[in-house]
């Protein structure tokens, strides 16, 4: 089903098939592939209509499903011209297609990398079913009026109707993501309380650097690119985007001349796109008007700060930079910047063939989620229970009719993918005997290699807190703990989807942290990512977690799987986390929406609190989970389903569900396209039998068929 793996790119070569190509080919900038002109080819013209207004650098190109659109590669994609000199909004390629096979196509907004020239894809079109070029279409022309018809025209992101154009993933460009919240700026008294603008401009510190230092590089860049009417050498080829999660409609733009305001309690994200951060520096120039200025008056330039790439070498951290004032150069306050790196995963695994990133189908709602498998096993009371996040817990969800399992991923010491829910575990100092006081010690689970883990007497941290052992199950291969992803990925029908929630460290609002993790979070995505994808095959897979960062790394790293946020909401339960945007479902809904997630999974009892915030939701098109201890109740779990809840997560599916028929609703789905499957084959081997049997080579049948001119025994279709 999904083609994902790496595709060694074709060689490129020129097209001789027309001189109009060959034209088009030297003026590209994006790779092409070699093209085939056997005699079997047919001429077609692409059109298509681009309303979107594209930013420098960016262009629109073709990718599809033979060697002459690049076979869904995006290094390979074709790049389209407008079909005028000016300012067209209509693309258009003169290509040759395979005569003898339909040909599947989807448009791009792209970019290329002028020092490299690597194709990042910047937006795809991401409809389930591609655009189609029927088999041999160019006959109708021939056998038809000698008048040439022009070429249909697309609209760029519109198939019949519906529009999907998401934004792309890293192929070999690394995003920086700077953000601004917790009102992060102290300057002097004397303007403390005005409007502050946030602009980030990128600049290039390969320009003059062999006859340049560092510092005569930034004091020339401070000359020139902190006002308006600088040159443009400085900079470097990236995007710049920002959004600000104050608004409802937050989503990533190309920010203004003077940056973006930045209000009391905001949330101001920017998403800066760069080809080698390596070389680049960051200028962060804040800007603010005047108690005195006019109506019309631009904002003045107030203080500035660069940051260098030896500031980010890191994956994610915490900035406290100073402010220099413009005019005097001298200190003016401090500011507090938080930052994120995500870079590509490589080699790249993903392809333009499809993208399940947005996809969800409208009959997916309502669906039975098993918690950890069957159930959290160290808070029940009750016995008969199977420990949970193990393969027994997940089959025996599977067995009762779940449509999809939830589950925990962490990494072990040797960076193997394993289901485990906590971050600490007990180690038994002794072989495995009578449990004692003095026998367990605290660990974190990250300490172990999947070998320890496995082999060591392991205790849950409830068992080990009360010094009394619940399990006793060693010896039986799928009930132990800590099974890699991998076995799960292989051992569990196919039909039931994977809820894969990423276990990752944060810092509470108190400033403690979670656990103290020593993994990199672009590594730890990155393996994870690297197992799902070799394994998941045609499996439903869904990725979540409760940190805002490590979601956007899996929305970008990949273009295949899906990612929810997962959010508290407003509750006692648990303690806040330092980032607000999952504190509430209201800025989880606009995170999702801002980055382009599937949805959130919310916390029940802030929905319960109050149910009108699942609008918030489904009204900006988001898919909604739901998980908590409220889920453990019939009448709970059927009351979520009437507000409209896509997916419940719960314990003890062989308890709460009240399915008739226990079966995924992936498996039912299944077995209604293979049916309809069949039926269409059996339709089209009748047709097939019954135009070539060999009646027709009977005498007396051809004599007949001569006399009466026609057959009746053909079958309509």
């Amino acid at each position: 089903m999904q083609r994902w793996w790496f595709l060694e790119e074709n060689a490129e070569g020129k097209d001789p098939s027309s001189s109009t190509a060959a034209s088009q080919k030297s003026e590209a900038s994006v790779k092409k592939p070699k093209q085939s002109t056997t005699a079997g080819d047919r001429p077609y013209t692409f059109r298509v209509l681009v309303t979107y207004d594209l930013l420098k650098d960016e262009t629109i190109a073709i990718t599809g499903s033979c060697d002459a659109l690049g076979n869904w590669d995006p290094e390979q994609c074709v790049q389209l011209r407008p079909e005028n000199d000016g300012d067209s909004t209509i693309w258009r390629l003169e290509t040759e297609l395979p005569r003898d096979a339909s040909v599947k196509y989807r448009y791009l907004i792209c970019s290329v990398d002028p020092t490299s020239g690597n194709v990042h894809v910047r937006r795809f079109e991401t409809h389930l079913v591609p655009r189609q070029v029927p088999i041999d279409l160019a006959e109708d022309e021939a056998n038809g009026s000698k008048e040439k018809v022009q070429p249909k025209i697309d609209t760029l992101g519109d198939i019949d109707g519906t529009i999907k154009l998401d934004k792309g993933w890293l192929t070999t460009e690394t995003i920086m993501q700077f953000k601004f919240f917790d009102n992060p700026f102290s300057v002097k008294e004397r303007i403390k309380n005005r409007l502050l603008y946030v602009k980030i401009t990128t600049m290039n510190l390969r320009i003059n650097a062999e006859s340049q230092n560092l510092s005569s590089l930034l004091e020339e860049s401070l000359s020139n690119d902190t006002r308006e009417n600088g040159t443009e050498s400085m900079t470097t080829y990236s995007f710049t985007e920002v959004t600000s999660l104050r608004n409802p409609s937050a989503c990533y733009e190309q920010q203004s001349q003077f940056g973006c305001p930045y209000h009391k309690d905001d949330f101001l994200i920017f998403n800066v796109t760069v080809a080698e951060p390596e070389n680049v520096a960051y200028l962060v120039d804040l800007y603010t008007y005047s108690s005195k200025s006019k109506e019309d008056e631009p904002p003045y330039h107030l203080g500035y700060h660069y940051i260098l790439p030896n500031f980010l070498k890191k994956s994610e951290g915490i900035l406290e930079l100073p402010v220099t004032c413009a005019s005097k150069h001298r200190p003016l306050g401090m500011m507090r910047i938080e930052y994120l790196k995500v870079t590509p995963l490589l080699p790249s695994r993903c392809t333009l063939e499809r993208s399940y990133i947005r996809y969800w189908n409208k009959r997916w709602t309502g669906l039975d989620v098993g918690h950890r498998g069957s159930g959290t096993s160290f808070k029940a009371s009750d016995g008969n229970v199977i420990r949970e996040n193990t393969i027994a817990s997940l089959k025996k969800a599977v067995a009762h009719g779940a449509d999809m399992v939830e589950f925990d991923v962490q990494l072990s010491k040797d960076l193997v993918p394993v289901i485990y829910h906590d971050f600490d575990i007990y180690v038994s100092l002794k072989r495995k005997t009578t449990l004692e006081t003095n026998d367990m010690l605290e660990l974190p689970m990250r300490e172990l290699t999947l070998e320890q883990l496995r082999t060591l007497k392991v205790y849950h941290v409830v068992e080990g807190r009360n010094r009394e052992a619940k399990f006793f199950d060693e010896d039986l291969e799928e009930h132990q703990p800590f099974p890699q992803l991998a076995e799960a990925l292989d051992q569990i029908d196919p039909h039931c989807g994977f809820n894969i929630e990423i276990k990752w460290s944060q810092k509470l609002k108190d400033g403690r942290m979670e656990s103290d993790l020593n993994f990199d979070s672009n590594l730890y995505v990155d393996c994870i990512l690297r197992v799902v994808l070799e394994k998941a095959g045609q499996r439903r897979i869904v990725f979540s977690c409760f940190d805002a960062d490590i979601c956007t790394m899996l929305r970008l790293k990949q273009n295949l799987y899906p990612v929810m946020f997962l959010t508290l909401g407003v509750t006692s339960r648990y303690p806040s986390y330092h980032d607000p945007r999952c504190n509430s479902i209201e800025m989880a809904v606009r995170n999702a929406y801002a980055t382009e997630l599937l949805g959130i999974v919310a916390h029940t009892e802030d929905l319960l609190r109050d149910q009108t915030q699942v609008n918030l939701a489904t009204e900006r098109g988001l898919i909604i989970f739901c998980w908590g201890d409220d889920n453990n109740c019939k009448d709970t779990i059927k009351h979520l389903k009437s507000l409209g809840i896509h997916a419940i997560i719960y314990d003890k599916m062989d308890i709460y569900s009240d399915k008739a028929v226990k079966e995924s609703v992936f498996l039912v789905g299944a077995r209604e396209s293979q049916a309809a499957l069949l039926q269409q084959i059996n339709i089209e081997n009748r047709y097939e039998q019954t135009n070539q049997h060999d009646f027709l080579n009977d005498k007396d049948v051809r004599l007949s068929l001569d006399k009466s001119g026609s057959s009746n025994s053909t079958p309509s279709i």
